[in-house]
């Protein structure tokens, strides 16, 4: 596989910083569980995209890309879930009380939701099908040249993730003992994912 261009490289950093479903998942994750919280969400949301890469080896995004009915299901499963996400998050009330005696939300759950929304976002099958092949000669536009620029793509990613869930981590302290701004938080990442369910739905 040739070396990625700068081109590529600058691409998928803007890519990353966009704020997305991922990043807000990563900063819901990081206020309630510091940076253990962020490092397991962005953990979660890079793992979520190793298989639509893996599916671009088989032929299966193509099939997503030709396929309507598919990817009407998958659009269909992911607005779900979102929905599900916001409604958790609505339904939250007050602040956190910070004490050795605080129980960590289990990992697997952590992980585990960062990367179904990941898994389930129609967008990255496009990413692998459409994108990345742009950045390749046509000699070399190989299935495994396509998903190495995916790993790579994961990897900036993950940085870009882990960075924002650092930054929420430091704020953390200031703003889960207080209800009130918590509170609102909360109800703000529940409005941004019932935006990304709804744009999801309509595009």
């Amino acid at each position: 596989m040739p070396l990625p261009s700068p081109e590529f490289l600058l691409t998928c950093l803007v890519l990353a910083l966009l704020p997305g479903t991922g990043v807000v998942y990563t900063l819901v994750s990081s206020l309630a569980g510091g940076t253990r919280g962020g490092l397991l969400a962005a953990f979660g949301c890079v793992l979520g995209i190793l298989p639509h890469g893996v599916a671009a080896l088989g032929g299966v995004t193509a099939l997503l890309q030709t396929n309507s009915t598919a990817l009407l299901v998958m659009k269909g499963v992911g607005v779900v879930f979102l929905l599900s996400l916001a409604w958790g998050l609505w339904r939250q009330r007050g602040g956190l009380t910070l004490s050795p005696a605080t129980v960590p939300e289990r990992w697997g759950r952590v992980v585990g939701r960062g990367a179904v929304i990941n898994l389930l976002n129609p967008k990255i099958p496009l990413f692998f099908f459409a994108f990345l092949p742009q950045f390749l000669p046509a000699e070399t536009a190989t299935a495994t040249a396509v998903l190495g620029l995916g790993l790579i793509f994961m990897a900036i990613m993950g940085a870009v993730l882990l960075m924002y869930g650092c930054l929420a981590a430091r704020l953390r302290q200031a703003i889960l003992t207080r209800p009130s701004v918590m509170t609102a938080l909360r109800r703000g990442f529940a409005a941004v994912f019932v935006l990304f369910s709804l744009r999801l739905a309509l595009t």
